[in-house]
């Protein structure tokens, strides 16, 4: 490989094909179980870290600074904040005890994440008590994007959130939308009934009972942060790929996969999603012969309208072409 992959990144990534084509469904499982792969394994925790901790942290921080709008949190979903900062606090103890703790001092908690030097004590619910607002208090200490579901009128509604990782879509426009109005430019879904399902799916959650599900696209380059208010800066980089060399395109072209995670939060009811983002490039995958086959397999077959709407349309062809010639490389 031209580009150097840290271990971990490979053997921790979800590859997200069961099978030879892909169509958009609900594809949920139960959370917290691992899931083998061809270089390891994934999912043995709601929340996970990996060698990219400080640079996704700093990525964050610096999206943030340049749009705080990424951050937002409408006056009812106060309670919400809370309820998610210290679920996702519980997780973060539970899947990594060494580095992060959660105690209590009489009514006051004590948060420890040793990574990052942090030991702060803090009354629930008290926004005084802590040096940043709830969200962004723990979205400062997380790799995932939160966003925040309140439940009302038979409908989910996308109300509170930290999304500075969002793939071609803005969090910032979305704020305030229902779960059905945000999904409304997904090709095929609304026909096939996928979306009426997710809802009504998780409007049934259990807050002791996380699931799980995956998306996938391809982009251009490690950037995280692919929003649309961002077009500008990474649009152009969907044609300019197609002038570079075959090892420039095999190093840039990255399979990004989000796996989301949907809580029902235990004391404010809402409902929330961790949407973990992982970046592989292509010639990591091609690397491990059974993603490769199978990456070619799904892009070749993908339906034109939806690899239009997951962005890639333009060098669908050339990547399918350059997962076939791969194998000719290790013969």
């Amino acid at each position: 490989m031209n580009t150097v992959v840290a271990s971990d990144l490979v053997s921790t990534f979800p590859f997200p094909f069961p099978q030879d084509t892909y169509r958009y469904s609900t594809n949920v499982e139960r959370a917290a179980a691992a899931v083998e792969t061809s270089a390891g394994q994934w999912g043995e925790g709601v929340v996970h870290i990996d060698s990219e901790y400080a640079r996704e942290l700093a990525e964050r921080q610096a999206v943030l600074a340049r749009d705080p709008s990424r951050l937002q949190v409408l006056p009812h979903m106060r309670p919400a904040a809370w309820d998610a900062m210290l679920t996702i606090m519980r997780e973060l103890a539970f899947a990594h005890p060494e580095q992060m703790t959660l105690g209590r001092e009489g009514e006051a908690f004590v948060w420890t994440n040793r990574l990052l030097g942090i030991e702060e004590r803090f009354t629930y619910g008290d926004d005084a008590t802590l040096p940043a607002e709830p969200l962004k208090f723990i979205g400062a200490q997380v790799q995932e994007d939160i966003a925040l579901l309140d439940q009302r009128e038979g409908q989910l509604y996308v109300d509170a959130g930290l999304v500075t990782f969002a793939a071609d879509w803005s969090f910032g426009f979305d704020v305030g939308m229902s779960f059905l109005e945000i999904h409304g430019p997904v090709p095929r879904v609304h026909q096939a009934g996928v979306i009426a399902r997710a809802q009504k799916f998780l409007m049934r959650l259990q807050a002791d009972e996380p699931y799980r599900r995956t998306n996938w696209s391809l982009t251009v380059g490690r950037r995280l942060d692919v929003s649309t208010e961002t077009y500008p800066e990474w649009g152009p980089d969907r044609t300019r790929i197609l002038t570079v060399d075959d090892d420039a395109f095999g190093a840039e072209v990255h399979l990004r996969v989000e796996v989301q995670h949907l809580v029902r939060l235990p004391e404010s009811g809402s409902v929330m999603f961790l949407i973990r983002t992982y970046l592989l490039p292509l010639e990591a995958i091609a690397e491990v012969e059974p993603w490769r086959a199978r990456l070619r397999a799904v892009l070749a077959e993908l339906p034109e309208d939806m690899a239009d709407y997951k962005g890639f349309i333009g060098y669908r062809d050339r990547a399918v072409q350059w997962l076939s010639d791969r194998v000719l490389d290790k013969d």
